[in-house]
């Protein structure tokens, strides 16, 4: 197996007693790299090869110098490729060396996706220390409670010290104030010794405004395509195959070097290219055979609102081969059931041709809502069928990052519902079988918001950020009084409260979290891809029924509205028992013939399980 220091081909790779450095800089005719070594600087010469890959072994330079590239003798800038920027976005870049820090979780192989239970988690504002190392004494709290992954929000370097991290502009470089790379690896150690995965999430659609240099070194962007977060990537013009080099290397860079279980690739529907072999494929392909050149399983999951089956379908079938997807669908049918919102995109949820319930059961029996039929917000047919894609390739979620972060006041669920409803979209969540996903502070029911947050420099980027934001929040309604993202309070504001989780109403939350994750590891039917699903909706609640080969039989009643209702229950008679409840005046011991339907409170959830012969 090769050594992690010949994981990358550009960048700073130190030995005992040099560090050659290379940087591909095709739009320039002359590179120097200046050292410093202590309070001393000096400058050398780089050469240049038939890529435009500028190269140079310079005795006596080594792990923990600082460095910095001269463009044509122009102004100082970080590496594209820097493993560290302890100076921040526009301070020099640190050479690292990979194969210093001691692991320990040599036996440590990953998690197949369908056993994913996944939390999503902001180092930012997940402690009042805002590190990684803050993190580390949370994992055992995370592990009892019965997830067994962790998912990072992007920490590739970003600017200032408070910023969702989809601004990062140093795609290799972990965050400086979260710790940098070493502490990023103490806490992927530590939770591989508390037997949590972790994923991470990376960011190729674009690259932040503030600190991005990379148009200075090469054509890294295309005005062919364009996003709404800045220039689009290069993936497919003059000079692409550097720029795809850059991200397919970043990807098996956090595998070998930090030792990551999965990447979430965000937004890829602002992913861009019109090669025969698309780089989502090639992505993967990389990240795949990286795994298993290590002897472990990594997944590659796509944030998309595409409902676009391609992504996740084998290369010999026309695919990217993808191993799962976010799924947008779960979540807005459930939003739109019981918060009664009606603007921007759950408009089309809103007027589902026969109702919200319609448009979940159909999203629990055929992963998309919207698989090729009309979506009143796009005014167009929407998505492609995936019933042919296993359940265990779809991650679903009542809350996350965007969902809470992309309203005006940052409002959480439990700010929104009623405690019923509230256990009921948590019941929802855990019951459903797909790979369930909870974003930080969900299980005890944070009354923090999550706002947008950053901290730029730039005053007219700044006052963009501002307008953008005002301007984004229209179709919704939320047009004023929109939080200032550049303001501190907005950041302070949006830190959670880990220790309310011990406070008694937060307590109880926490605990039918605890209990419902405990069910699906128990169920067998409840592993994603392990069962057939049967769904269906009447009068406000949705009715599922899992059978799985060698898994008892199970089925799920959901009442989505504020009255009590009989659920029918056509072709299910047989000997049930209850499993869980929500709800205390639901029978929760003995079995129950059931005939033609169950009378279910209102905002209640019931799962059953079929006794066996």
């Amino acid at each position: 197996m090769r050594s992690l220091n010949d994981s990358l081909m550009l960048g700073a790779r130190p030995t005992n007693a040099a560090t050659r450095f290379a940087v591909w800089a095709p739009n320039v005719t002359r590179v120097d790299v200046r050292v410093r070594t202590g309070a001393a600087a000096a400058d050398y010469p780089l050469a240049r090869d038939a890529r435009g890959v500028y190269a140079a072994t310079i005795p006596g330079a080594r792990a923990g110098d600082d460095y910095t590239y001269r463009l044509d003798g122009g102004d100082e800038r970080a590496d594209p490729v820097s493993r560290w920027q302890p100076h921040g976005v526009h301070g020099a870049s640190r050479v690292v060396d990979p194969d210093s820090f001691l692991w320990s979780d040599k036996g440590w192989t990953g998690i197949e996706m369908a056993d994913f239970a996944i939390y999503e988690l902001h180092v930012g504002t997940f402690t009042p220390e805002a590190t990684f190392d803050a993190v580390i004494p949370r994992l055992a709290s995370l592990a009892e409670l019965g997830v067994n992954a962790i998912e990072l929000m992007p920490v590739a370097q970003f600017p200032g010290t408070r910023n969702w991290g989809y601004d990062g502009v140093s795609l290799y470089a972990p965050q400086n104030s979260y710790g940098g790379p070493d502490a990023l690896k103490r806490l992927v150690n530590a939770a591989h010794a508390a037997n949590l995965a972790v994923v991470l999430d990376v960011v190729y659609n674009h690259i932040g405004p503030e600190g991005n240099y990379l148009a200075e070194f090469g054509p890294y962007f295309t005005d062919t395509h364009c996003t709404p977060w800045g220039r689009a990537m290069n993936y497919d013009g003059r000079d692409s195959d550097e720029v795809r080099a850059f991200v397919i290397e970043n990807a098996c860079y956090w595998i070998r070097e930090f030792h990551i279980d999965a990447l979430r690739l965000d937004a890829i529907h602002g992913i861009f290219d019109a090669r025969p072999s698309h780089i989502l494929a090639d992505v993967t392909a990389r990240v795949h055979e990286t795994a298993a050149e290590l002897g472990r399983m990594v997944q590659v999951i796509a944030e998309s609102d595409l409902n676009d089956p391609r992504l996740l379908r084998p290369v010999e079938r026309g695919g990217y081969a993808m191993d799962a997807q976010w799924s947008d669908d779960f979540h807005h049918a459930v939003h739109v059931l019981l918060t009664g919102e009606r603007a921007g995109y759950y408009k089309s949820f809103a007027q589902y041709r026969d109702g919200p319930a319609q448009a979940l059961a159909q999203a629990l029996a055929r992963r998309f809502a919207f698989d090729g039929n009309y979506a009143s917000h796009r005014r167009r047919q929407h998505g492609a069928s995936a019933i042919d894609i296993s359940a265990d390739h779809f991650v679903v979620y009542i809350q996350n990052h965007d969902q809470v972060g992309n309203r005006a006041a940052g409002e959480r669920l439990d700010a929104l519902l009623s405690p019923d409803a509230r256990r009921l979209a948590a019941a929802l969540l855990l019951l459903s079988p797909y790979v369930p996903l909870l974003f930080m502070g969900e299980e005890y029911g944070e009354p923090a918001p999550f706002l947008y947050f950053v901290s730029h420099s730039d005053p007219q980027l700044i006052e963009a950020v501002r307008k953008g934001r005002s301007e984004e929040f229209e179709s919704f309604g939320w047009g004023s009084g929109v939080p200032d993202p550049q303001a501190i309070e907005t950041f302070e504001r949006s830190r959670i409260h880990f220790e309310l989780a011990r406070a008694v109403e937060h307590a109880k939350l926490r605990e039918l979290y605890r209990e419902l994750l405990a069910i699906r590891r128990e169920e067998a039917a409840l592993r994603p891809g392990a069962a057939h699903i049967a769904a269906e909706s009447s009068h406000g609640n949705v009715r599922m029924r899992l059978d799985a080969p060698g898994a008892r039989s199970l089925l799920a009643l959901f009442n989505l509205t504020e009255a009590e209702i009989a659920v029918p229950l056509r072709h299910d008679s047989g000997n049930w028992h209850i499993r869980f409840a929500t709800h205390t005046n639901v029978a929760t011991s003995g079995s129950v013939n059931i005939v033609s339907s169950v009378t279910l409170p209102p905002l209640s959830a019931a799962l059953y399980y079929l006794e066996a012969a």
